[in-house]
């Protein structure tokens, strides 16, 4: 949707055209305004959970699982804050069309996990639907893979709290989240642009807590 919706938006902001999906639509003087928030809003979270070594690390590479709109804003925020990425999809073209767009960073993209070396990666980021709600019991990575120390999983997946791809990294002893804090900044974000008002973050989190806890 984040893709299919741009023929029917008016403008697109520099961000929105670098990454190629809508997240937030807005009015400006009768004209519908495309922007998108999701770059922004998990770069914000990411950092929040990333060691200062991690952080002072130079060279930093990043596995990215999916290459849909979400996996756009994703490669988006990484290279444009100078990490190296791989993309791996099942759908190869969409990979290569991401590879195409941020032809001037260091992106790649593969088929396979099982031809990449995690021991050089530091994030793996999965941005597909694979562990949402009501299925729960599936992980975009195999059962069999052994995570690297140093390797963070962000899981964009916020429902259910602790999906099965985090839930088997800390089980190795990885640092892993899944995405509700990126829910919440992004979320923020889009708020400021409808209303012009900085709303409470802490109160929005404690909404999505309350709700995804019920």
């Amino acid at each position: 949707h984040k893709q299919n919706v741009i023929p029917f938006i008016n403008q697109l902001t520099p961000t929105t055209q670098a990454i190629g999906a809508v997240n937030i639509i807005y009015m400006r003087k009768d004209k519908l305004i495309g922007d998108n928030t999701d770059a922004a809003g998990f770069l914000v979270d990411l950092k929040k959970h990333l060691t200062t070594e991690t952080l002072s690390h130079g060279d930093l590479s990043a596995l990215v699982l999916g290459a849909g709109g979400s996996a756009r804003s994703v490669v988006y925020a990484l290279c444009n804050d100078g990490w190296s990425v791989t993309i791996a999809a099942r759908r190869i073209e969409q990979a290569e069309q991401i590879t195409t767009t941020f032809s001037n960073h260091d992106v790649h993209f593969t088929d396979s996990i099982s031809d990449i070396d995690l021991s050089n990666i530091e994030l793996i980021v999965n941005t597909t639907p694979i562990g949402m709600s009501p299925n729960i019991d599936q992980s975009p990575l195999p059962e069999t893979i052994s995570l690297p120390k140093q390797t963070m999983i962000y899981d964009l997946v916020y429902n259910p709290r602790e999906t099965k791809l985090v839930r088997e990294a800390r089980a190795q002893g990885v640092r892993a989240t899944t995405g509700l804090g990126m829910l919440v900044e992004q979320a923020a974000l889009g708020f400021e642009l409808w209303t012009g008002q900085k709303p409470p973050r802490e109160a929005m989190r404690s909404s999505v807590d309350l709700i995804t806890n019920y």
